[in-house]
């Protein structure tokens, strides 16, 4: 935050923050997302699309019988898990709802969607990666939408939130000695 008073200072602007973020990684919502929001910063979050993992059933079907693995740079495991597996049939419901061609589209519109001023970092090593780039441009999730996607995979408030409480119940020992009000969102 130094860095943004200096640079607000020398009549610069804000800063932009880099940060990994995705529907299955939402760490980024503890305290990234509300310093942009009250600092007004640009979030340019990279791994968007889980390292490639939010991919349909067919897809990952189709890699498997043709050897294609995808990016295996950071590790061998490339099959998603249950998790990645639950958000992309729920990126894949929604984007028959909205009649996207591309989970991966509507995956990216969510992020550039989660606050204003997003400006996804996008890899992509085929034309079709591109084309579903292009098409997140065009798609506008209702809110119902977005409550949906962030309903599938449960949010870890973090500590010390997860041991004081989200203000709608406290733990026992903040109980005895304190009441607090629930701040405003």
């Amino acid at each position: 935050m130094h860095a943004n008073r200096e640079s607000r200072m020398h009549l610069l602007g804000s800063l932009l923050k880099l940060i990994s973020m995705h529907e299955t990684e939402r760490s980024f919502e503890r305290d990234i997302i509300p310093m942009a929001r009250a600092e007004g910063l640009a979030l340019a979050p990279w791994n968007v699309l889980a390292g490639g993992k939010l991919r349909s059933d067919e897809e990952e079907e189709k890699r498997r019988q043709t050897g294609e693995k995808g990016r295996t740079l950071t590790g061998p495991q490339w099959e998603r898990s249950e998790t990645e597996k639950a958000m992309s049939k729920a990126l894949e419901k929604v984007a028959v709802e909205i009649g996207a061609k591309h989970i991966t589209a509507v995956a990216i519109a969510y992020v550039m969607q989660k606050t204003p001023y997003v400006f996804p970092i996008i890899g992509g090593r085929k034309v079709e990666h591109l084309l579903s780039s292009i098409e997140a441009l065009n798609i506008t999730l209702k809110p119902e939408h977005l409550t949906y996607l962030e309903s599938i995979i449960p949010f870890d408030i973090g500590f010390p939130s997860n041991f004081i409480g989200d203000g709608t119940t406290y733990n026992f020992l903040t109980r005895s000695f304190a009441w607090l009000d629930r701040l405003p969102q």
